[in-house]
């Protein structure tokens, strides 16, 4: 989710992976999140940052290399032509009777090799190459995932942050009460339990505030481990969880869901699929076993030329199972990728519903909810100190809003990852789809 600036950092930190692939990987993680935080400032860590180290530094990019370099080996091996032969063959060579010593002897010197037929030296390179845009796609996939991995985790730690905040302002607020029921215990106007009874409140809110603080601290080691990065080295990150895109339309989202690295892949491993059926009806055609020789008689000093060719029978009729296996392969290909399209349609379907039954609440909370309570909150704490209301109506008012301000929290961090989520999904920012959407249909921004 969340960038706009991300594409720069991507394309340098991705300098390994392929032009298509950069194009692709880069489109992810873009959103309001990030979008007011193009500075980094001391002591924090933005998204931009927390990609770029990544994708520096996290091994699951760094085996890439290694398979390319094991195709380059498996090309060129492939490319090879069929090896010469060098035989020498001696007959009549010591033996019994007349054929006890050299002189009758036969001596041949040959040289053999196949030719190739039914194309299968291109075919076999047409697998290889297939091999290698499967490869790109699978450094798509696994960049995509990492940095959607990266996105969660960054939301992971603005909430958490959030909620410490939260459970610090609630702490105050304990403080503040155990301070005006100590005031009018003193008074003489409350009973010393409600004293005790705020204390305990005050010591409730210090362990919230402990536990919150350990949670952010878990939350940041989990987001620096994806760069090898034990100990934290910044305080906070930046960005404003409550920032959203606008909504968009299922079916608009829908119509990108061909851009998933994932679906890619099926393709790819469809064309790859293709090649090898090509390979297998390559291997039909028996190839032709030469040999051409000279042999010297020792027994008259002579000299002859010899030659052979020879060829298996049957090949097209023992290859036909080859074949048959080759398209079942391919079928199922197909298959698959329809049901991947579902199971793709399912997880977006589930993601954008998510997301935007949660922007409601955050806005309903917002704009609603969390001013009445507030307000509500401090009419009541006035009428608590005048005494016209209770410490337990005091009490219950400001549980409502703490719990209302916890609810906000949860839920612009399920908006923010289920947006993440559907980007993923796309491998589209949904600023960008919501633009096209709006340019598609005519209207001006």
């Amino acid at each position: 989710m969340f960038h706009r600036f991300l594409a720069p950092v991507l394309g340098a930190t991705l300098s390994r992976l392929s032009i298509k692939s950069i194009v692709c990987v880069s489109l992810i993680t873009l959103s309001p999140l990030s979008m007011a935080q193009n500075i980094v400032s001391q002591n924090s860590l933005n998204l931009s940052t927390a990609i770029k180290r990544t994708m520096a530094q996290h091994p699951s990019l760094k085996v890439f290399k290694f398979r390319q370099s094991a195709l380059n080996g498996h090309q060129q091996t492939q490319a090879l032509k069929p090896a010469y032969n060098l035989a020498f063959e001696a007959e009549n060579a010591i033996g019994t009777g007349n054929f006890n010593v050299l002189d009758r002897a036969t001596f041949t010197l040959s040289l053999s090799s196949v030719l190739e037929m039914g194309n299968k030296r291109d075919a076999r390179l047409s697998v290889i190459n297939h091999r290698r845009n499967m490869l790109i796609a699978a450094q798509q996939v696994a960049a995509l995932n990492l940095l959607g991995e990266v996105t969660r985790r960054y939301i992971n730690v603005l909430a958490a942050q959030e909620r410490l905040q939260l459970a610090n302002d609630a702490a105050q607020l304990t403080r503040d009460t155990l301070a005006e029921i100590d005031k009018r215990s003193r008074a003489g106007v409350m009973h010393g339990a409600q004293v005790k009874r705020a204390m305990a409140s005050v010591g409730q809110a210090t362990l919230t505030v402990s536990y919150e603080r350990t949670q952010l601290s878990n939350a940041k080691m989990a987001l620096s481990m994806l760069w090898n990065e034990t100990s934290p080295s910044y305080e906070r990150v930046d960005g404003d969880l409550f920032a959203f895109t606008a909504d968009i339309d299922f079916n608009v989202l829908f119509a990108n869901i061909k851009k998933n690295p994932a679906l890619l892949a099926i393709v790819t491993k469809q064309r790859l699929l293709e090649s090898q059926v090509r390979l297998a009806q390559s291997k039909s055609s028996a190839n032709i076993t030469w040999s051409v020789g000279v042999s010297r008689f020792q027994e008259t000093n002579d000299m002859a030329l010899s030659a052979g060719v020879s060829m298996a029978l049957f090949t097209a009729k023992r290859n036909a199972g080859a074949i048959t296996a080759a398209r079942a392969a391919l079928d199922e290909a197909a298959t698959n990728k329809k049901a991947l399209l579902l199971e793709l349609r399912a997880a977006l379907y589930q993601a954008y519903s998510n997301r935007k039954q949660a922007i409601f609440t955050v806005n309903s909370l917002k704009n609603s909810i969390i001013p009445t309570l507030t307000l509500a909150f401090e009419e009541t704490r006035l009428a608590y100190q005048r005494g016209r209301f209770s410490y337990l109506d005091y009490l219950s008012a400001r549980q409502e809003l703490l719990f209302s301000r916890r609810t906000l929290i949860d839920a612009a961090a399920l908006a923010q990852r289920d947006g993440a989520n559907i980007e993923q999904l796309i491998n589209q920012p949904l600023a960008v789809v919501g633009h096209s959407s709006l340019n598609n249909s005519g209207i001006s921004q």
